[in-house]
């Protein structure tokens, strides 16, 4: 058994463990674990440093999460895209691929709480299922692998699934979603990293929220990701109490962009049951952007996005840069307030003055996509070597 096997079965993860180490009423204890696992591994428990703290924050669970607070189990529709039970298939060229339903910390602001920790919901049973679903849908080139979190499988049955999509002729991008860096990073091994290098081009995004976490032991497993040829991506969710300030968002992404890992999204809380005392206003959100951008080094500085409440993707929410404009000048304000002018190139407007000119923009039109249909159907036509 390996290390951080071992440190899994050493976890916090039951209604007495509750009462032991953290003194709640057995009563309290036993229906907030009922509701959703708890699972805090020794690692990231000896990150906190004082009750409430951030870090407790993320993973010892709260009374408040058995309010009823009329807000969805699955914000997201993940259900309505999803064709098989272990893929959501929502955006056109791109699918999720649930590959289990264990983590080796519970987030207690997590979005798929109503399934993951269940094993009936997220099982390894599904998986051949998810991979004749992807192989047979040839616009998929990209597949993020998460559940749970993927890193909990052994290399074994973890590379079965890599290579298997692999085999797919389509898929071109494999993305793994974990938290292990941030949460258990003694499961990033030389093993691991001389596995998933077999099957390039792989990519990581992992979650760190907090400057707590990012320690030697994590900057380590991010190094051994980057060394092995692996991008590593970071998605913070902004959470009250946790990372809701500028200065503390700062000092995270910076320490991030040191460990080698790009901060590339900074979630807006979703709209999740049981979590709704993490949520911040937008205006927020909005103003840690405003003390980023100009404050730090691009490559520091995240997108900042709502996941549209239905299922409506990502979209990206900037402070207002641009103020207005004055004839054919746009004004601005950069990142001090200052106030400039951008001399604007004035597109000359298409004329359409009679039903031929609106039928040459049409076949135009048309003719584009018929070139594109047409590259797309040779592409895919083009033989397995």
């Amino acid at each position: 058994m390996e290390l951080w096997q071992e440190m899994l079965r050493a976890s916090v993860d039951s209604g007495k463990d509750l009462v032991d180490r953290f003194g709640f009423e057995p009563e309290l204890a036993e229906k907030l674990n009922a509701l959703f696992h708890t699972r805090i591994n020794p690692y990231y428990l000896s990150l906190i440093r004082y009750p409430g703290d951030p870090i407790w924050l993320q993973c010892v669970p709260d009374a408040r999460e058995l309010e009823d607070d009329g807000l969805p189990e699955d914000p997201l529709n993940e259900e309505g895209d999803s064709p098989v039970p272990s893929v959501t298939h929502r955006y056109p060229d791109r699918a999720l691929f649930l590959a289990t339903s264990q983590c080796s910390m519970y987030c207690r602001f997590c979005t798929r709480k109503r399934k993951v920790g269940d094993s009936g919901k997220i099982s390894m049973k599904y998986i051949q299922s998810g991979l004749d679903y992807i192989s047979a849908h040839p616009e998929i080139r990209d597949v993020i692998l998460s559940g749970g979190d993927p890193l909990m499988l052994t290399d074994v049955m973890l590379e079965k699934i890599i290579a298997g999509l692999r085999a797919i002729p389509h898929v071109e991008i494999i993305r793994i979603g974990t938290k292990m860096p941030c949460v258990l990073p003694q499961r990033i091994t030389s093993s691991l990293v001389s596995m998933l290098k077999k099957y390039h081009p792989i990519y990581v995004n992992t979650h760190f929220n907090h400057p707590w976490e990012c320690t030697p032991e994590a900057e380590k497993a991010c190094g051994m990701l980057a060394d092995a040829g692996i991008p590593v991506g970071n998605q913070s969710v902004l959470m009250k109490g946790v990372n809701d300030d500028s200065d503390v968002m700062l000092e995270l992404v910076r320490k991030l962009l040191k460990m080698r890992v790009r901060p590339y999204y900074l979630y807006q809380a979703d709209i999740t049951k049981g979590a709704n005392h993490f949520r911040t206003p937008v205006s927020v959100g909005l103003e840690i952007m405003d003390k980023l951008r100009g404050h730090t080094s691009g490559l520091a500085v995240p997108y900042y996005v709502i996941d549209a409440p239905g299922g409506g993707g990502k979209i990206p929410i900037l402070p207002q840069y641009v103020l207005g404009r004055n004839g054919n000048k746009i004004i601005m304000r950069n990142y001090q307030y200052s106030i400039y002018e951008y001399p604007d190139v004035e597109e000359e407007e298409m004329k359409l003055t009679d039903d031929k000119s609106i039928e040459k923009k049409f076949l135009r039109k048309r003719k584009s996509t018929q070139r594109k249909k047409t590259y797309k159907k040779e592409k895919q036509e083009v033989p397995v070597q």
